[in-house]
């Protein structure tokens, strides 16, 4: 038995998989997020560690024999958070989120003072890394920045507490902007530019090897073994990639979360700043991927749900599925960047907007747009990456629509695949890092799990799609500039 841990923005998950590829159980713990001034973004971690007693509690109140057979724990997250501690571990100050938009103007100077950066990190400065909020802290918060002795990431974090070690894989740190991401090593140049150096960073393991192990009092607690190994484990999406069995060149991934995601491996190192594609060390040794990454997908969903009386996300898509195509051909355009964008714009003024509204447009007209808005963007990410040799796989919390699967795989042209565990994202995949450091062989870990739906691409809407797209792709053009005005 594995126990895989993610970490997300809006939940916690803890996740028993058996060694013949059974989920045994999934126990989730909600988590909110904080936004104490305008594009700020914070999470407390003491609401992760919170999080972590309460899943872990209702799974040995249901599943107590099956936790005491757990060989090992397997740890995926939020990728870009900053967790700030002192000397003696303690936490700083809130940790700053991936979607947080405050540092901009660092992004900016660190740029300017390391001119090879992104050949050094594959990637754009952007106010999600965790670089520049260190910038921000070491700019704004100068008391708490000279306090700081060590930068961990939130799953990290969660690690530190569980094993009192200092630890990240190579995935999760390729989002920092201080990997040297083709050497799957800390950068002096990227960290002495942020004023810090490799005394503040975690060692550095591969997503599948051993890197701490259970405390003895949270294992009596839980009903765990005393000593059991933490596998490195990885990133949300590299995780999730992993829970797929997607660890070849050319498959991917579509992943429906708070944020959006294209994802598609590789064999080797293959920046593309200049279109703002991710380019980072997979969860697996000797491996890469590229990813596109937008800030608001279901998330953005979830907010029209409530915003505009239509109760939660299933009852959007629902009422955005009663429309005929006239009716979808006449509906209001909309951005989705509630939280600024990152792939492909790389834009943290970027706002939401609906355009186009009449007296005619009514809930389900608005949600038709939200969820059309949010596949728009995800195309958009997908036109700046290799296209995958097969299917995408669709992952995360919104591929549970079948309706939105079907408009996704119209909108991106490509077939997707919904399969067993997906749900689950990269718990699944933690739990399988958990079974690779266990000693498990990758052949028969990374397995694809059982298709359970296919969509094809109908092409009898395509011209209005693109047509659609195009004044799409041309809002966000003409609104740019206005964006950046706005100063809120």
């Amino acid at each position: 038995m594995y126990l895989g841990l993610d970490l997300g923005t809006s939940e916690l998950k803890a996740l028993l998989l058996g060694d013949d590829h059974r989920i045994v159980a999934l126990a989730r713990a909600a988590l909110t997020v904080d936004r104490p001034a305008p594009l700020w973004s914070e999470q407390a971690p003491s609401q992760w560690w919170d999080a972590l007693e309460t899943v872990m509690a209702a799974l040995r109140s249901t599943h107590a024999a099956e936790l005491a057979q757990v060989r090992a724990i397997g740890l995926s997250g939020q990728m870009h958070g900053a967790v700030a501690l002192d000397a003696a571990g303690q936490v700083l100050r809130p940790a700053i989120l991936w979607n947080d938009g405050r540092s901009a103007a660092q992004c900016a100077a660190l740029t300017a003072r390391v001119p090879a950066l992104t050949a050094i990190a594959g990637n754009l400065a952007m106010p999600g890394f965790t670089a520049p909020k260190l910038l921000w802290m070491r700019e704004h918060e100068p008391a708490l920045f000279a306090r700081t002795a060590c930068v961990l990431l939130p799953k990290d974090w969660l690690r530190f507490m569980l094993s009192g070690e200092r630890a990240s894989d190579m995935s999760d740190a390729s989002g920092t902007l201080w990997l040297d991401v083709a050497a799957r090593d800390w950068s002096d140049e990227l960290l002495a530019a942020c004023g810090l150096d490799r005394s503040h960073m975690p060692r550095l393991v591969e997503g599948s090897a051993v890197a701490g192990r259970l405390k003895p009092d949270l294992a009596q607690r839980w009903g765990l073994a005393a000593g059991i190994p933490i596998a490195g484990g990885g990133g949300d999406n590299a995780a999730s990639a992993v829970g797929m069995g997607l660890v070849a060149a050319g498959e991917g991934f579509v992943s429906l979360g708070t944020s959006g995601v294209i994802f598609v491996c590789g064999e080797h190192f293959a920046p593309d700043p200049a279109r703002a594609v991710h380019a980072f060390c997979h969860a697996l040794p000797g491996r890469w991927h590229q990813m596109s990454v937008m800030l608001s997908a279901s998330s953005a969903v979830s907010w029209a749900a409530r915003s505009f009386g239509l109760g939660n996300e299933p009852a959007l898509l629902a009422a955005a599925a009663t429309l005929d195509a006239g009716a979808r051909r006449r509906a209001p355009l909309f951005l989705p960047y509630l939280s600024g964008e990152r792939s492909p714009h790389n834009d943290a003024d970027a706002e939401g907007v609906l355009f186009g509204l009449t007296h005619a447009h009514g809930p389900a007209e608005i949600a038709y747009a939200v969820a059309e808005g949010v596949s728009f963007g995800l195309r958009d990410g997908l036109d700046t990456l290799a296209r995958p040799t097969g299917d995408l796989i669709l992952v995360g919390g919104g591929a549970r629509s079948a309706w939105w699967s079907q408009l996704l795989a119209d909108i991106l042209d490509v077939p997707l695949t919904r399969c067993e565990g997906a749900e689950a994202g990269g718990a699944l995949g933690a739990a399988r890092l958990a079974w690779l450091a266990d000693g498990g062989i990758e052949a028969e870990v990374c397995r694809r799990p059982a298709v359970r739906q296919r969509f094809a691409p109908e092409r009898t809407q395509a011209a209005i799609h693109a047509a659609r797209h195009a004044r799409f792709k041309a809002l966000y053009g003409t609104l740019r500039g206005a964006f950046a005005a706005d100063g809120s």
